[in-house]
């Protein structure tokens, strides 16, 4: 009677979902998708101290290759970048880091995604956990990257991401009230600074 409920409950539970089927439908997702706004909450804990750090703002992403955080707790902070330029800008302190030669590739699977770019299942050897995310470790070795989870929601959206990097710090970031396909304009993604802003040049820059 036992081994026959058993039976009747597993033929009844939805089958396990599939890694490579799940990151084909991540990336059908954000291929699809033109622009995106969210709202994002982010913990931060550094595996050394044993701290956390809580951070929350707004998230834009338009293609091809504009992205912008601006975070509003527990500091201001804008970053930015439109095509080749990063900014962060600090109101607060009034500095701004300015790169007008940044290299896209540089940035970490873990948003890249976002704007549609590379492919998971290429770049990543792919599993799920027993929550049923999609866990991501990278084929090369990468210090900035040794596993990203996505939970990702039934058309593809990834509602949350979890990082862990080399040295065991973990970066969770959550996405709430995701607007997708509103036709952001390109000036979403400049960022004003002041003219007294104290500017940070990037390693190796003429000052």
């Amino acid at each position: 009677m036992i081994a026959a409920l058993a039976a009747l409950l597993l033929a009844a539970a939805p089958p396990p979902a599939d890694a490579g089927q799940l990151a084909r439908k991540v990336q059908t997702f954000y291929e699809r998708t033109r622009d995106l706004e969210a709202r994002f909450q982010q913990t931060y804990t550094y595996s050394g101290f044993g701290r956390r750090q809580v951070s929350a703002g707004t998230l834009k992403v338009k293609k091809p290759g504009m992205m912008r955080w601006d975070y509003e707790t527990p500091a201001p902070k804008t970053v930015a970048v439109k095509g080749s330029r990063l900014v962060q800008f600090e109101p607060e302190e009034n500095q701004a880091y300015v790169d007008e030669r940044f290299d896209a590739t540089a940035m970490s699977a873990a948003v890249t995604f976002l704007l549609g770019k590379g492919d998971l299942a290429r770049e990543f050897g792919l599993s799920t956990d027993g929550t049923g995310a999609l866990v991501l470790r990278p084929k090369e070795e990468d210090p900035r990257v040794e596993s990203i989870a996505l939970t990702v929601g039934p058309d593809g959206e990834v509602r949350a991401t979890r990082v862990v990097d080399g040295a065991g710090n973990v970066n969770e970031i959550r996405f709430e009230k995701v607007k997708r396909n509103a036709g952001l304009p390109d000036g979403a993604f400049e960022v004003k600074l002041p003219k007294d802003v104290r500017r940070i040049a990037p390693p190796g820059a003429e000052r």
